[in-house]
């Protein structure tokens, strides 16, 4: 959700990388980090290929300063027409989400995925230039695949904090989006003092907590070498400081990371001493 194009250049460039290295002679060593077994962001809700029964469909965010947006999402009127000049026709179906969405009659609905064409024309809406990048079909398969992934884990970690008020609301749902990715969180502005990386994107998602809403705060990072769940990006998603609830909520999640991490040391050390 949010500012997919931002995303999704960097998902592009990456890709078309890894395909500029696999036609180098075999002499040239290909760098892979076995270290990852997950992944963490960019656009609109994402993952594996999930068919709620017949939800009602809603648009993919994309953020564009246009008139006829649509507010909740921040895309304009899906656009599944072929760009001008686009060198080969791409898929106009759309895969819908796991994570639901809040509707007018209260009926059960959940947000859909954009198709490859919609992705493809959000891209060039937002400058990007398909004739200056060696990119294929495959590459945009992918490129969706990895969006939607993407999605599908932010709202598995919007889940996980959302856990601590299940007996206030047991079914939340995503409400609305937006991406900001240049508007950088302080708490990704403190890291980069400490020398560490800025996420290469941002969205705030609004969640309606059975009538209540909360606002969380993602940053994506680059995660690498994308898996073979199509995760590319590492999530930090935590609720924003903006209320006395999410507040207490983050310090409860602390204080539990540390007392783990204190008690897993403790074990660690009585096992050695034995």
């Amino acid at each position: 959700m949010g500012n997919t194009v931002s995303a999704a250049e960097s998902v592009a460039s990456e890709i078309i990388k890894s395909r500029v290295e696999e036609n180098k002679p075999r002499n040239h060593q290909h760098l892979v980090d076995n270290s990852r077994t997950g992944a963490p962001p960019p656009e609109c809700p994402m993952h594996q290929k999930l068919a709620p029964p017949q939800p009602a469909k809603a648009e993919c965010p994309i953020k564009h300063e246009n008139s006829d947006i649509n507010p909740y999402n921040m895309m304009p009127p899906a656009n599944q027409n072929p760009a001008p000049d686009q060198p080969f026709p791409l898929p106009t179906t759309r895969q819908v989400s796991s994570i639901p969405k809040v509707t007018e009659d209260g009926k059960e609905a959940f947000w859909v995925y954009p198709s490859q064409q919609m992705f493809w024309n959000a891209m060039l809406r937002k400058g990007w230039r398909w004739k200056n990048e060696d990119i294929q079909p495959k590459d945009m398969d992918d490129i969706i695949r990895i969006h939607n992934a993407n999605n599908e884990q932010a709202w598995k970690e919007v889940l996980k904090w959302e856990a601590l008020h299940a007996q206030e609301c047991g079914h939340p749902k995503l409400k609305s989006f937006g991406g900001k990715a240049t508007d950088y969180s302080p708490r990704a502005r403190f890291r980069s003092l400490l020398g560490y990386e800025l996420p290469f994107d941002r969205h705030d998602w609004i969640i309606d907590r059975c009538g209540k809403d909360v606002r969380y705060v993602i940053d994506y990072y680059d995660g690498g070498i994308v898996d073979n769940d199509y995760k590319f990006a590492l999530l930090d998603v935590r609720p924003a400081m903006d209320s006395f609830d999410n507040v207490w909520d983050r310090m409860r999640v602390a204080y539990m990371r540390w007392k783990y991490e204190f008690q897993e040391k403790m074990s660690g050390t009585k096992e050695e001493s034995n």
